[in-house]
């Protein structure tokens, strides 16, 4: 079979491409691999002498703990998120009530308040709720956690809104001239055809929580309890920095959402895309 000059010449541009977007990657595993004597900035391109993954073994236990710690706040945040986002973008869709069309932007508009500019209010609400419910927050897992559902609920209501929008309408009236409410057909009928959107919120949800930083330092000070991402910072000594254990800790640390998105990229599109068009 014949292949046509541009499609080589397309292939050889996406290969170099990705190529060059794997770079970094390439970086963190080089020097990963080399001791503390060997790495240098100067030859961090340079292949180890000698292959060695004490770095990787330095970097597990000492991230470990919090590796534990960023799954206890992963997996609520993800799926606490995912359910309120679920239930808000079925009733936004298929329950208009009065004034949905203003509380659908003011929800949206959660999505572009800087994380900066409620830092003290947060912190201050967080020891303000604790004490009122008598538990711990500020400081906390438990607290951060939620930090982060709030803080999905607008994107993933948007996902799931924009999903149910294509569940023909009948489908629903249908559901409604069987006696079914607002839960039952919730229940029985969207949930069931939920999948799709679900894969895609949960998806981001994981990379979002699971990489971000900033809350994570400021609502966990206690270094017991912060998550995988804050340890990693820590990594690096306050005398000396030992590149390669940091670079092999920052692979670690990439390594779930990258895995994630490995195994499951190809549903996250096709979530994406069973949204895109209203049928």
């Amino acid at each position: 079979m014949r292949v046509r000059p541009a499609r080589l010449l397309m292939y050889a541009l996406l290969i170099a491409l990705a190529l060059f977007y794997l770079l970094p990657v390439y970086v963190l595993v080089n020097n990963g691999l080399k001791s503390f004597q060997e790495v240098s900035l100067s030859r961090m391109w340079e292949p180890p002498s000698q292959f060695s993954l004490a770095s990787f073994a330095k970097a597990y236990n000492r991230l470990a703990p919090n590796f534990r710690n960023s799954l206890l706040l992963v997996i609520p945040a993800t799926l606490c998120a995912a359910a309120l986002g679920s239930i808000n973008g079925y009733i936004l869709s298929k329950w208009k009530f009065t004034g949905a069309d203003f509380v659908f932007p003011l929800l949206l508009f959660g999505m572009f308040i800087p994380y900066q500019s409620v830092l003290i209010p947060l912190v201050q609400f967080l020891q303000w709720l604790g004490r009122a419910l008598d538990i711990r927050l500020y400081g906390s897992i438990g607290g951060l956690a939620l930090v982060h559902v709030i803080y999905g609920i607008p994107i993933t209501t948007l996902i799931f809104r924009n999903y149910y929008a294509t569940v023909p309408t009948e489908v629903v009236d249908a559901a409604r001239i069987d006696g079914a409410g607002l839960l039952g057909i919730y229940r029985n009928v969207i949930l069931p055809l939920s999948m799709p959107g679900f894969v895609v919120v949960m998806i981001w949800q994981v990379t979002q929580v699971w990489n971000e930083f900033l809350f994570a330092v400021v609502i966990t000070s206690n270094p017991a309890r912060q998550p995988v991402q804050v340890a990693l910072q820590n990594l690096a000594g306050s005398q000396i920095v030992e590149w390669n254990v940091q670079m092999a800790g920052a692979l670690l640390a990439a390594l779930p959402p990258l895995l994630v998105f490995i195994f499951l990229g190809r549903y996250f599109l096709r979530g994406l895309l069973a949204g895109a068009l209203k049928g």
